[in-house]
């Protein structure tokens, strides 16, 4: 009987140890969200070219190695983002993802038609104010309205082979993601 005794008390005092170092560890990975780890690749409101994923040297998990990527980290506090991209005649997606890293807005080549890339992320608030009156810079773009404050995008060129990175790194460089219409 002292034995089982014995036993579950060291159970109980090694789940009470367990316990209060998971709860101290909580803060450490709370703010270690998607949008907090975009911020190693540079500045907000710009996208930043990764590097080609490598096996096990990924810049971002679950990225496809025939794509070159590009993230830009953007805030809608201070009004719309339009991100703009020349993008080659292959393939070429972008996706937008909330704070948590969550996707939740993609578009294609394919679902664009269109090879020029020209998006603006709005919040429902300034769609209601854009409404009113709206920019004619707006006319030709792609306008999506999503309930969000922070985010960031995913901007990704198929790369057939080494003869198309030049074209691929090139575009994504020049692709922009600024806070204005």
């Amino acid at each position: 009987m002292t034995r089982t005794a014995l036993f579950v008390l060291a159970g109980l005092l090694l789940g009470g140890i367990i316990h209060i170092v998971v709860v101290f560890m909580v803060p450490y990975y709370a703010n270690r969200d998607a949008w907090a780890q975009m911020e190693e690749f540079g500045a907000d409101d710009q996208f930043h070219v990764l590097p080609l994923p490598a096996a096990g040297a990924e810049p971002l998990p679950s990225l496809d190695p025939r794509m070159l990527h590009a993230v830009c980290r953007f805030s809608l506090g201070g009004g719309p983002v339009r991100i703009t991209a020349s993008m080659p005649d292959d393939f070429w997606s972008i996706a937008i993802f909330d704070r948590r890293g969550r996707n939740i807005y993609s578009l294609n080549d394919r679902s664009a038609e269109r090879s020029q890339l020209d998006l603006a992320v709005i919040t429902p608030v300034q769609m209601a104010q854009l409404r009113q009156d709206p920019p004619e810079s707006l006319e030709t773009a792609i306008v999506i309205e999503l309930p969000i404050n922070e985010g960031f995008a995913l901007l990704s060129a198929f790369v057939a082979d080494e003869s198309e990175l030049a074209a691929a790194t090139a575009a994504l460089e020049t692709a922009d993601c600024a806070g204005s219409l």
